[in-house]
Formats: structure tokens, sequence, C-alpha cells
């Protein structure tokens, strides 16, 4: 279909998902959230598909959710329940899933570009966790971030809101590698030609072998972070939030310079 948020393709067994919404610069919306979870169902039974590769068109990789559809009505209706099967899609696909940002990752972005394996990013990316700008919670997607980087470094990050480069993602752990952007296609297709190599019975067993240790060091209680996350997106300090950055002014709790 001409219209569809998701291009896929699949060749020498690598499936391919591509995040094509550069207007809204590809948000976790609620087409693409449907198509986005359609895909990742059917690349994981799909005996065809060795590894996955999450792209993107346009200069963003993800926003996050989409916070035009995110103001008014339930939780429900915005999608935030929505996000952790994404993530665990992401996480638990029995196929290495590599992830190319040759862009900016903002919130939920970040926390879906986590849950991958390995992440390539470009250089110039950035990244932040916005969500204490808006009024909200990063609940659901300190689950990936705490699999990946020291408790310290996601502490700040999220209390802060502050946007980072590559580089430091790379320190951290968010990013496997970070390289001009010149050299990221090639930087992606060498980790693509090394997981290509691995049996595909022997990389199923290890990322379980992984994800039952780290389960064991980071606790994941989805229900309880959900209830968190929703009562944020659906409460007046998140629907305030996202009604200024909508607005492009300060939120009522920025205080005004005074002169």
């Amino acid at each position: 279909m001409a219209d569809r948020l998701i291009d896929y393709s699949l060749r020498n067994g690598v499936a391919v998902l591509t995040l094509d919404s550069p207007h809204n610069r590809n948000a976790l919306s609620t087409r693409l959230r449907g198509e986005l979870r359609d895909l990742l169902l059917t690349v994981r039974e799909d005996e065809a598909v060795r590894v996955v590769l999450l792209s993107h068109t346009g200069p963003v990789f993800c926003s996050g959710m989409d916070l035009k559809e995110s103001r008014g009505g339930t939780a429900d209706q915005q999608g935030v329940r929505e996000l952790p099967e994404l993530m665990e899609l992401v996480a638990s696909c029995p196929k290495p899933v590599v992830v190319r940002a040759a862009g900016p990752a903002r919130a939920g972005g970040v926390g879906l570009l986590a849950s991958a394996d390995i992440v390539v990013a470009a250089s110039t990316a950035t990244f932040a966790f916005t969500e204490v700008r808006l009024g909200l919670v990063p609940a659901v997607i300190s689950v990936p971030l705490l699999r990946r980087m020291a408790a310290t470094a996601v502490s700040e990050l999220l209390l802060t809101g502050e946007t980072f480069g590559a580089d430091r993602a790379a320190a951290l752990g968010l990013v496997n590698s970070a390289v001009p952007e010149a050299d990221l296609d090639e930087e992606v297709a060498r980790y693509l030609d090394m997981l290509g190599r691995g049996a595909p019975g022997a990389l199923t067993a290890t990322k379980a072998l992984l994800r039952e240790t780290t389960a064991r060091q980071v606790p994941a209680d989805y229900p309880a972070l959900l209830t968190l996350s929703a009562g944020h997106f659906a409460g007046p300090e998140g629907q305030e939030g996202m009604r200024a950055f909508a607005e492009k002014r300060p939120p009522a709790w920025v205080p005004t310079p005074t002169r």
C-alpha cells in the first residue's frame, strides 16, 4: 500500500522495517504503532528472516509518542499502553534486531531503540528523554534503558531531559557504534554481515540467555509502570505540557523570567 507508514523488504535474510512518516518526525502515531506491531509479529515467525533492521526515512529516527494524538482523551485512547508491547516485541524477537539511526530519537523513540540488540547511529544524531519537561513520566522506557545503561546515567538523563549526542550515547551503552553519517550504512552492513554468519538457532538461544540474565538484574513491572505513565499522560501536568509544546510556549510550571 502506497500510504503505509512503514516500508518492508526482505533481502538475503534481512528484514528491513523502515519508519516512513517524516511529516510528523516518525512519531509513534496510532497507525504507525499498529503497522509496526503487525510487522514485528510477522518477522519473528518468518523462517526466511535471519536478522531484522529497523531504519527510517527523513531526518529524525523517531520523535516518540504522537503528542497531537495524546492531547485529550483517556490514557487508553492516547495509546500509552501499547508502547510496552512494541518494546517487548523488539526485545523478545528471536532474531537479532539492529537499529539504524541517522537522526534524533526522543522519549519513546529512544525506548524503542534501546530495546534492540545493536544500535548504530550517525555521530550527528541526538537523544533526549523529554517527558518530565512535558509533565510526563518516562516510566515504561526506563526498563530497556536500565538493561543497557548504568542506573546513575539513566537517573541523570531522565530527570534533566538533557539532549546528548551519539558519542556520549555510545560511551553510556545506549548506542553500540557512533560513526560519521557518510559511514553509517557501511557500519550497519558490517554488523548485518557478522550477524548473518551466526547459526539461527544459536543466535535465538543466545538472545534468550541474555534476556534471562538481564531480567534477573532489572525487574520489569510493566502493569505498575503503565499505571504511572498513563496517569501522567491523562493528568493536568501532562495535558498542559503537551498543549505548551504544540503552542511553542513554556508550560505553566516554568517560572517567568524577571527583569
